[in-house]
């Protein structure tokens, strides 16, 4: 498998044609002894396809006489890199695929890709020139000259190498800026589709409900009208408008949830009477609570006047007294709160419902989340999500606490401008 550093590497033009063309053989090894790369005269010196040499260990192409001790001098030279000849003054011995051994010549030298040590092995076959040698035995003069030679050509092909990896790791910087703002175009995308298949389950499968009942009950009306039964009629007008409640809270969901995700809520500060404000909060949800349920207020600071966005906090309060409603039985009682404490204003709604298991309750601001215990009750799951999204607008925070079948205390804190 190629690893990162040849991947880099290999998309470099440049460098692909100076790697390519080399009439040696290279070899490329990080710290842990693994190949890297190398380039087609390697693969064919020790008769491997190409790519097949890349994940082995360097050690592979040696006999297995010399792998423990060169294993020992791999990390010597790891810990002090320099360009060099290796096995100065000895025979080296390489091992091919097929297992015959051959003697080479190899040149070392290093570089840093991505603060990784990466070193170069230039590998030449030298089965003619060792033949040439016994047959002429040549002068330690001409072994001289051609070591110097040689090491010069390492040190040009190291200059060129590094030039191209300087190139390649700038081109690398930038393809990564460009990919991290794609990435965050798509996540965005991806959340929006999200949100769109979404609201198409919550809303056929809450939609099919309240629309089913507000049918059914006008047909029935029709009957009763010609029966003369205003009793069962008025029950069914009932019955109609408790599903526009439904459909009317659904729709405001989304509508809100759209306007949070664009952005396009203003929060406007102004004075706020509480003790009216509440008032007009109780009597306008009236029309929503169920049969004998009521909203108590319990306000220690009544009269004061506090600086807020109506609109958002009343949004909120609505929110929070209709689920205490909704998960509630009939003629159950919801308390209103509120009192000033260390620089802060806080308003608790309460009620005496089902509770929310303790498993679920971490969830529970979390967007199209529902409590396992909420059975048949309508909901789309975004309620809490939306007011602690219009909490924070208001730089607040919000809390709850709640026992499962006794019910729960959800706390509205905000600056106590």
């Amino acid at each position: 498998m190629a690893t990162g550093a040849e991947i880099n590497f290999l998309t470099n033009d440049a460098f692909r044609e100076i790697f390519q063309s080399m009439s040696e053989g290279i070899v490329m090894v990080n710290p842990d002894g693994m190949i890297v790369t190398a380039n087609p005269v390697a693969e064919q010196l020790f008769g491997y396809s190409r790519g097949e040499l890349n994940g082995l260990l360097m050690e592979t192409l040696l006999p297995e006489r010399y792998r423990m001790g060169h294993v020992n001098f791999r990390k010597h030279f790891n810990s002090n890199p320099h360009p060099r000849r290796m096995g100065a003054g000895r025979d080296l011995l390489a091992l091919k695929k097929d297992g015959t051994e051959f003697p080479v010549e190899i040149s070392l030298s290093y570089t840093q890709v991505q603060s990784q040590l990466l070193v170069m092995a230039f590998i030449s076959d030298i089965s003619q020139r060792k033949q040439a040698e016994d047959a002429l035995k040549r002068s330690e003069e001409q072994l001289i000259l051609y070591a110097a030679e040689l090491e010069k050509k390492v040190e040009m092909r190291t200059e060129a190498l590094n030039n191209s990896i300087q190139k390649l790791e700038q081109e690398v910087i930038e393809r990564k800026k460009a990919e991290l703002e794609a990435r965050k175009s798509l996540e965005k995308e991806r959340e929006l589709n999200e949100l769109k298949t979404k609201f198409v389950s919550i809303a056929s499968h809450e939609f099919r409900t309240p629309l089913s009942s507000v049918l059914s009950s006008a047909s029935l009306i029709g009957q009763y009208v010609e029966r003369n039964e205003p009793d069962k009629i008025s029950k069914h007008v009932s019955r109609i408008k408790s599903s526009v409640n439904q459909l009317t809270g659904i729709l405001n969901d989304f509508l809100s949830l759209g306007k949070l995700e664009e952005g396009k809520i203003d929060v406007v500060i102004e004075t706020i009477r509480l003790g009216q404000f509440l008032t007009e909060i109780r009597e306008e949800i009236k029309g929503v609570l169920q049969e004998g349920q009521q909203v108590v207020i319990e306000c220690s600071v009544d009269d004061d006047e506090i600086l807020s966005d109506s609109r958002i906090l009343r949004n909120i309060l609505f929110n929070l007294i209709t689920n205490a409603s909704k998960y509630s039985e009939t003629g159950r009682s919801i308390y209103l709160s509120c009192g000033r404490k260390d620089g802060q204003f806080s308003i608790s709604v309460k009620d005496e419902g089902i509770g929310i298991p303790e498993e679920d309750q971490k969830h529970m601001f979390e967007r199209f989340f529902r409590a396992s215990n909420a059975g048949q009750v309508q909901g789309t799951g975004l309620g809490l999500n939306i007011v602690k999204r219009y909490v924070e607008l208001l730089d607040g925070s919000i809390s709850f606490t709640s026992q499962y079948k006794k019910g729960s205390t959800f706390v509205v804190n905000l600056p106590s401008r």
